[in-house]
């Protein structure tokens, strides 16, 4: 693996961070108190190529290796959390469900609406009693002539009501993963209800939200990919999200090295820079080793899936590693800060609020484990 980037990889990450720390940075704080982003900041983060990233230019996008793509998630992890997850899960889960598994028909509808961020989409498989579990979701989708009718509810969706589409995972089959299927929803169609949850810890400028779906409508060619086929779409999808959540957490650590070395070198006590005292420098120097480390797992799962070599279980490791560095950095950051680190005026407490998540979706730390553990042994541990 070659760890030097190309001129190309550089100059997008450079664009990336001054457009970033221009239109996101000033307004994170804001965003956070009221508890949602300002969506004029979407299409502006469009025309930069965003959410056009590893979507072919046939299709809208503008192509590009999944190297960059994990730079562009790191940047938007180290401004703002928020806006990594609309981009990751519109893009990311939904862009790429079609891509990899869509008919042409759904390719031509909606990649082109996605990756320009015309259209924004949300990621429907967990439900109120289906989380780690999602083999067993109950939400059900049954023939009726040419249609298929959707009832369920949908529970933490991203982007849920922003959302002009929405990737529903539904039951049309028997138990178990193999009786789950995928359609593409509009959000305006009759019978769909998105209710925002609010009062969340972190990620607090995000869409979260709550689906109900009431005998809602579709026809056949809604379907993603075959019937049954949803359950590993829904997990070869999530392979390549937890690739971009790593890299957002990277960004997490970067922001918190980078606040925590100018608060340091900037705040005195007993007459000289708190830099200069050994306990300070001891943490900095653990939250930029965690840095490197998260870091260089997140490209190395990036360069296999741009050699289109196997990539699952190394992007568990990557996601596993780095969401729990972010929190480790976060508090870090926190303790170098000292009492300012506790109050929303400086950026180590949003850090630790919106790292705290990345432990949890998109697979929790204890999943990610299993997978990595059933990868070593051959042994299942999940049954």
């Amino acid at each position: 693996m070659d760890l030097s980037l190309s001129e190309e990889q550089e100059s997008f990450r450079r664009l990336a961070r001054e457009f970033l720390e221009k239109e996101a940075v000033p307004h994170r704080t804001e965003w956070d108190r009221r508890e949602a982003v300002d969506l004029a900041i979407v299409p502006k983060m469009a025309e930069l190529g965003f959410f056009g990233l590893t979507i072919p230019e046939q299709y809208g996008g503008l192509g590009g290796d999944y190297v960059t793509y994990a730079l562009a998630m790191e940047e938007l992890g180290r401004a703002d959390s928020a806006l990594r997850g609309i981009v990751s899960v519109s893009s990311g889960l939904v862009g790429k469900s079609v891509l990899f598994f869509g008919s042409e028909e759904q390719k031509a509808e909606w990649l082109p609406q996605l990756a320009t961020a015309q259209k924004l989409g949300c990621f429907g498989l967990t439900e109120p009693g289906t989380g780690s579990d999602a083999g067993n979701l109950t939400t059900r989708a049954r023939r009726d002539g040419s249609d298929w009718v959707l009832s369920g509810q949908k529970l933490y969706i991203t982007n849920g009501t922003w959302a002009d589409v929405a990737l529903v995972f539904a039951r049309t089959g028997g138990e178990g993963p193999r009786g789950v299927s995928a359609f593409l929803v509009p959000t305006d169609a009759p019978g769909f209800e998105a209710r925002e949850i609010k009062g969340k810890l972190g990620l607090r400028g995000q869409a979260t939200a709550e689906l109900f779906l009431d005998d809602l409508r579709v026809p056949s060619s809604a379907m993603v990919g075959e019937e049954g086929q949803g359950f590993k779409i829904a997990m070869s999808t999530l392979d390549k999200g937890r690739l971009a959540v790593a890299a957002g957490c990277v960004g997490i650590v970067q922001g918190c090295l980078e606040v925590a070395v100018d608060y340091a070198t900037t705040r005195t006590q007993f007459g000289r820079p708190i830099a200069s005292f050994q306990l300070v420098q001891d943490m900095i120097a653990d939250i930029s080793l965690d840095a490197d480390a998260a870091r260089l797992l997140v490209w190395r799962t990036a360069d296999l899936v741009d050699r289109g070599e196997p990539f699952g279980t190394a992007a568990s490791k990557a996601k596993l590693f780095a969401s729990e560095a972010a929190v480790r950095a976060a508090n870090l950051a926190i303790q170098v800060h000292g009492g300012s680190g506790y109050v929303d005026e400086y950026p180590p407490e949003k850090y630790l609020r919106d790292a705290r998540v990345m432990t949890l979706y998109e697979g929790t730390s204890q999943i990610q484990k299993l997978l990595i553990g059933r990868a070593e042994t051959g042994i299942n541990a999940f049954t």
